[in-house]
């Protein structure tokens, strides 16, 4: 983010009150956001809406009367241009795929790195969609159960998306594949004996030629056709 862009506006919601505190100070300390509001529950976080319209939704899932994914739609309607992650304690794979469907834009453990959330918050609000590490895999296997046709995040399909693998090098296909299994970089290149920043130039030119906008959309299409 450059000096002459507006901060990103930020609205946090979470019913603990000493989470919610401690988030709005870190990110309060960081000149590229502003809380723009915070709420404790679905029904104040309804009402911040009416008043301000954020860039992102940071929302907590387990919070008294309205559950944040079952809030989803509900937000999205009110503020319509406004991206959201899902920021929780839980590893359930049904929460995640619940999140993803209902229209979250991204799902973040609490126990992420701050650094990590901040980054992640401006990578959702460049449109990428936003999974922590510890999730891809069990978004991945997920995704294998849904029943065909099913998904969660964008990805090409029939003849577009042969044109577009059939453009993958050889060891494009092995990463992307990799990719599905919800491995690291650093794993990845122990793997095929290859660097972690040779890796990451790959998933950016897989990213690239298949139109993708993050890995986690990388490993949704491994396992929509076939990889992984």
């Amino acid at each position: 983010m450059t000096e002459s862009q507006p901060p990103i506006q930020v609205l946090v919601v979470d019913d603990h009150t000493l989470f919610r505190r401690g988030l709005i100070a870190l990110l309060s300390h960081d000149t590229r956001f502003v809380v723009s509001d915070e709420a404790a529950d679905m029904g104040e976080a309804l009402r911040c809406l009416r008043k301000h319209q954020p860039d992102v939704i940071l929302l907590d899932n387990h919070m008294p009367g309205v559950r944040g994914i079952d809030g989803i739609p509900s937000l999205k309607e009110a503020a319509p241009n406004a991206r959201i992650m899902m920021l929780t304690v839980s590893e359930n794979e049904d929460d995640l795929v619940n999140a993803l469907r209902a229209g979250a834009d991204g799902y973040l453990l609490k126990t992420n790195e701050s650094d990590q959330l901040t980054d992640s918050i401006v990578k959702l609000l460049a449109g990428e969609s936003v999974v922590s590490p510890e999730m891809t895999s069990k978004l991945v296997a997920a995704l294998r159960t849904l029943p065909a046709g099913t998904s969660t995040t964008p990805a090409a399909n029939g003849t577009e998306a042969s044109r577009l693998f059939d453009e993958l090098s050889v060891r494009e296909r092995e990463i992307l594949s990799q990719i599905a299994q919800g491995l690291s970089n650093k794993v990845i290149g122990r793997n095929l004996d290859i660097a972690e920043t040779t890796v990451k130039n790959h998933v950016q030119h897989i990213l690239r030629k298949l139109s993708l906008a993050s890995r986690v959309q990388a490993a949704v299409y491994a396992v929509q056709h076939g990889l992984g």
